[in-house]
C-alpha cells in the first residue's frame, strides 16, 4: 500500500480500503449504533453526530491501524480524529444526499473523511457517488436549491455536475472510503427497503491551525 494511497488520493480525491473491518467488527459496531440510537431517542432524520462521544467502542473503529497508516500517507504524521456520525437509511429514511462538498460545513484547513460501510451499499440502497478529481477544482459556490426540507443547506448547482464523469462507489460491509472535503459527492436514494448504514469519521492535519469547532467533542490524535 506504500505510496499507492497518496498517489490515487491526490489524483482522484478518494481511496477505498476493501475489507478493512471483519464481519464480526461490523456487526458489533452496528449493534452499538442501534443502542446509541435507543439511548439518545434519535429521531428519523437519518443522521446522528457524535458516535465516538456517545460510545467508546467507536474509538477503535476510527483508529484502526490500517486506516491510520493510510491517513498518514495522505495527511502526514499528526492525524487528529475530529468527530464521527452515523448515517442510517432504511425503508422509512430513504432520501438520497444531494451533490455537495463537505468543506463549506467547517472551512479552515482541509479535512479528510472516511465513509465506513456497516451494510453493503449499492445504487439500489444508497451508495456513495463521486466525481473523481473534482477536489482539484477548489471550493464551489453551493447555490443549489435546498428547499425540500431534507437538510444539506450547502448544495452544488446542476451546472457544477453537468458533463462530469460520475463513479458509483459500491461497497461491501467493512469497506472504507477515504475522501477529500472538496470532492463532489452525493448518494442515491434507498429504494430497496433494506438498511444502508454508514459511519463517517473526519480527520485533520494536527500541524494546521483551525478555529475551535463546537462539534469536535471527541477529538484525539490517532497518529
Amino acid at each position: 500500500m506504500t505510496g499507492l494511497v497518496k498517489e490515487q488520493f491526490e489524483r482522484t480525491g478518494y481511496y477505498m480500503i476493501k475489507g478493512l473491518y471483519t464481519e464480526e467488527e461490523v456487526g458489533m459496531y452496528k449493534e452499538a449504533a442501534r443502542e446509541v440510537m435507543r439511548q439518545k431517542d434519535v429521531r428519523k432524520e437519518g443522521v446522528y453526530l457524535g458516535m465516538t462521544a456517545a460510545s467508546p467502542i467507536f474509538k477503535q473503529a476510527v483508529a484502526h491501524p490500517v486506516l491510520v497508516a493510510a491517513l498518514k500517507q495522505i495527511i502526514g504524521e499528526q492525524v487528529i480524529f475530529m468527530n464521527d456520525k452515523l448515517v442510517f437509511k432504511d425503508a422509512s429514511v430513504d432520501f438520497g444526499s444531494p451533490w455537495h462538498q463537505d468543506y463549506p460545513y467547517w472551512k479552515g484547513s482541509h479535512k479528510i473523511s472516511v465513509w465506513i460501510a456497516l451494510d453493503d451499499a449499492s445504487p439500489e440502497n444508497g451508495c456513495l457517488r463521486v466525481v473523481p478529481g473534482s477536489h482539484l477544482l477548489g471550493a464551489a459556490r453551493h447555490g443549489g436549491d435546498a428547499t425540500d426540507g431534507l437538510g444539506f443547506q450547502n448544495r452544488l448547482e446542476e451546472a457544477d455536475i453537468s458533463g462530469q464523469d460520475i463513479v458509483d462507489l459500491t461497497a461491501t460491509r467493512g469497506d472504507a472510503i477515504i475522501f477529500h472535503d472538496l470532492l463532489y459527492h452525493a448518494s442515491y436514494p434507498n429504494s430497496s427497503g433494506r438498511d444502508r448504514w454508514a459511519l463517517i469519521s473526519t480527520y485533520k492535519d494536527g500541524t494546521q491551525e483551525d478555529p475551535e469547532y463546537a462539534w469536535s467533542t471527541a477529538a484525539f490524535q490517532v497518529g
